[in-house]
């Protein structure tokens, strides 16, 4: 069977894709630096014996070396994230590290065989994504869940001078508790719209270094035969999810309050709306863009096909842990985080995937697996003080 890399293949999306690359048969390798804020303790138990495990940083030329001899398949999912301002240290890991792969496989064709790169970019590079104003459209524009339902973004069908790709909500506004975006045409709200893959604004410095992981991908894979997939991922969740690392989301945030029994705390005014994409889906996507041809040299996004607020998530959690408890929405807010973001998957869907497990069933496997994990509380208090001296975690002035 052909030879499998997967960079970052101890972590959250790589492991449960190295259970499905073997179950189908392939031979595996993993490549993972074991980060200790997201793997304190070391090589974690699910990652299978069977493995051949190299322990290295995908950026580093030696470690890469090591690892890629003799693969056929690289799923690139090794990447540095954080809402920190480590901002050299996501464009070193996350784009140099892709440029590395194609350094190597390009100048060794006998060594490193490589013959498709499937890359893990993010919802990220699309920024807030594309909204709409009904006054300068002139017409109803339709909600987030009737766009899904019809299976695409109505981008096409509205008057341009109705649509835009808005920049980040400036912190003035944010401030003052005013959350939702604004026409820079005649200032009223507007309507989020299903984000496609042609919606290009990273607004964050990790956005722009999968980006440019995206950009790398085409130009030097088209130009040296190397077939590449990118995979836009959105709000992924589910089991192994490291609760060390701050960065896991929403449900690592919500679980670790609620078994203190504290209530879960909503940023924002919980009314933002995600489309949250069970891991187990995701390693799907992954190995299929990875086998199937006419995925080659194209993006894809990855998202759960459903839109779901914020408060909506922090119920059910609540409910997993049968609490009477209520969230509770302080009037603080994150840098860099969008105000709504639901993907337009229908590309991905013409491939034969489709989501399968519904937000309900990732809450309930996160819940369950957190439940064999303690000293939680010290990460969870860690986290949101080293947010709030960094100035990533700030409170509306009333």
């Amino acid at each position: 069977m052909p030879l499998c890399l997967v960079t970052g293949g101890a972590g959250f999306i790589g492991s449960h894709t190295v259970d499905l690359l073997m179950a189908r048969g392939y031979d595996v390798r993993v490549l993972d630096n074991l980060q200790p804020r997201v793997h304190p303790r070391g090589r974690p138990s699910f990652v299978p014996a069977a493995v051949e495990f190299v322990h290295g940083d995908a950026s580093n030329p030696e470690d890469l070396r090591r690892a890629l001899r003799d693969v056929d398949y690289v799923l690139h999912l090794a990447a540095y994230q954080d809402y920190l301002p480590d901002f050299s240290r996501f464009i070193h890991t996350n784009a140099e590290s892709s440029a590395l792969l194609f350094e190597l496989a390009v100048a060794d064709r006998r060594r490193y065989p490589v013959r498709k790169i499937v890359f893990a970019s993010s919802q990220a590079v699309s920024g807030e994504g594309p909204y709409a104003c009904p006054g300068c459209a002139g017409a109803r524009v339709p909600t987030i869940q009737e766009q899904l339902a019809a299976g695409a973004s109505p981008v096409v069908a509205l008057p341009t001078a109705a649509v835009c790709v808005p920049s980040a909500r400036p912190v003035d506004q944010l401030k003052r508790g005013e959350w939702e975006i604004r026409c820079p045409a005649c200032g009223r709200h507007m309507q989020p719209l299903l984000i496609p893959e042609t919606t290009v604004s990273p607004g964050t410095a990790y956005g722009i270094s999968k980006y440019a992981i995206e950009l790398l991908a085409d130009r030097l894979g088209r130009r040296y035969g190397i077939a590449t997939v990118c995979l836009r991922y959105t709000y992924v969740q589910g089991s192994r999810n490291s609760f060390y690392n701050a960065y896991s989301g929403i449900a690592r945030r919500f679980a670790l309050r609620i078994r203190q029994g504290l209530a879960p705390v909503i940023y924002e005014d919980g009314r933002q709306l995600r489309d949250y994409v069970n891991v187990r889906d995701v390693a799907r996507a992954n190995v299929l863009v990875m086998e199937e041809d006419r995925a080659s040299h194209q993006v894809f996004n990855v998202g759960g096909g459903r839109a779901v607020t914020v408060l909506e998530v922090a119920e059910m959690m609540l409910r997993a842990y049968h609490s009477d408890l209520a969230p509770v929405i302080p009037g603080e807010f994150r840098l860099g985080d969008t105000r709504h973001t639901v993907s337009a998957i229908s590309n991905l869907r013409s491939l034969g995937w489709e989501p399968m497990i519904p937000v309900e069933q990732n809450i309930a496997e996160y819940v369950d697996w957190i439940k064999e994990w303690s000293g939680s509380k010290e990460y969870l208090e860690e986290a949101e003080r080293a947010m709030r001296q960094h100035g990533v975690l700030l409170q509306v002035e009333r």
